[in-house]
């Protein structure tokens, strides 16, 4: 993993909301690994920029796997916090991935439906085609928006946000994502990422009610180049 340089892309900012580009490698919240979670690294941003003396309030609206980049939402008050949880909760966040995996799905586009179940030993999602004990339902749609030679770009809207959903899901149909060696990716990238990546995002704004539509840009490497 790289290491936590404080150099945040900024995607949008005001009083209520700060909307950033998570890099691969980055925690969005402490965990027991002990390293610096984003959160931290935000609140530094918020603090030193408008020289804010004291603890800076930042909700965690929701979070990306740490081998994921992309986009990614806080909330700078309780308020937004409370009303962008609900938003999250009633559908209201629209947010597109793209994913870079190994061939190419004979199906241009498809819709994914399975069940899934989240193993906390060693943090992973099983697929099941059927419903059974523990498992929750698990719907995504998928098309190929361009194809590389030994891979493709999928761009995958989520209709429910379950564990490692997208990589578990792609997995099973053997399409695992580049570098997921969890999920059955041949070979990790050198620097621990998977070409997982929130690509945009939109939602009506929870105080001011403007519309947000963001595009976060892909990490910088060979085949994310490729697809832009």
């Amino acid at each position: 993993m790289h290491s936590n340089k404080d150099n945040l892309q900024v995607l949008f900012e005001d009083n209520h909301i700060i909307i950033v580009n998570k890099r691969s490698g980055d925690i969005t919240q402490g965990d027991k690994t002990g390293d610096k979670p984003l959160s931290d690294v935000v609140k530094n941003y918020i603090k030193t920029k408008f020289n804010k003396p004291g603890n800076v309030y930042l909700g965690v609206v929701h979070r990306l796997d740490r081998p994921t980049s992309g986009v990614i939402i806080f909330a700078r008050t309780s308020k937004a916090l409370e009303r962008l949880n609900k938003m999250l909760r009633d559908k209201k966040i629209n947010k597109t991935y793209w994913a870079i995996v190994k061939g190419c799905p004979k199906k241009e586009k498809d819709t994914l439906i399975n069940f899934l179940k989240k193993n906390p030993k060693n943090n992973k999602s099983s697929v099941y085609q059927h419903e059974i004990s523990g498992s929750k339902r698990a719907v995504l749609h998928y098309q190929v928006i361009q194809k590389l030679d030994n891979y493709s770009l999928l761009e995958i809207d989520l209709e429910t946000g379950r564990h490692h959903q997208i990589r578990a899901q792609l997995s099973a149909i053997g399409f695992p994502i580049k570098g997921d060696l969890k999920y059955g990716f041949n070979r990790s990238n050198k620097d621990g990422s998977i070409h997982l990546h929130a690509r945009k995002i939109e939602f009506i704004h929870p105080v001011s009610k403007e519309q947000i539509s963001l595009i976060a840009p892909t990490p910088n490497d060979v085949i994310w180049n490729a697809c832009n």
